[in-house]
């Protein structure tokens, strides 16, 4: 069974890093996974969280960085030393066909600390900007920028499929719990729902 899960995440590796493979991405990809790129992006978020929650956006953004903190934490501290997974730019057996327009990455590969902690602040600030109210419209460009940092992983070589797909997860359910305790802090503290 096992086996079958390792042939299908080359496949799809496969597919993402070399059949995609082109110099537009090449140039692309390892800007979406760069720190500084998605700067202008945090300042907007964090423009609309104070202009909601005035006050309460320190706690907001407290919770928002304490989500990625535990899904970093997590995933790079606890599961990536556990599972000792090499990353495939580091994999002499796929060096043969794999492009790596961003060279070798270091540490271990599983599971995706990228992922986990973009897909933790999508869940996050999806549920926090949605207010608990039926505006689920905002969700789909949180998930699309969380889903583009995740592909650009696997495109450079650096994650296979599934390190981003349980990374992803990992960081959504983190996001989520977050955002529901950041619920309940606010709550209790101001006696009313936000």
């Amino acid at each position: 069974m096992l086996e079958f899960f390792y042939a299908l995440d080359l496949k799809v590796l496969y597919f993402i890093n070399h059949t995609l493979s082109n110099p537009v991405f090449d140039i692309i990809m390892p800007l979406l996974r760069g720190k500084l790129t998605w700067v202008p992006l945090y300042l907007l978020i964090i423009y609309f969280i104070i202009k909601k929650y005035g006050l309460k956006s320190v706690w907001v953004i407290g919770f928002a960085l304490f989500s990625v903190l535990v899904a970093d934490q997590i995933s790079s501290g606890l599961i990536k030393p556990y599972f000792e997974r090499l990353r495939p730019c580091n994999n002499p057996e796929l060096a043969s066909w794999l492009n790596l327009p961003n060279g070798n990455g270091s540490s271990w590969s599983f599971v995706s600390s990228h992922s986990a902690n973009h897909f933790s602040m999508a869940a996050y600030f999806s549920m926090v900007l949605i207010g608990y109210r039926k505006q689920y419209n905002i969700v789909i460009p949180f998930l699309t920028w969380a889903f583009l940092i995740a592909f650009a992983q696997v495109y450079i070589g650096f994650h296979y499929p599934s390190d981003v797909i349980l990374g992803g997860l990992l960081g959504s359910a983190i996001g989520y719990a977050m955002a529901k305790l950041n619920c309940l802090v606010l709550c209790y503290r101001s006696g009313e729902r936000i």
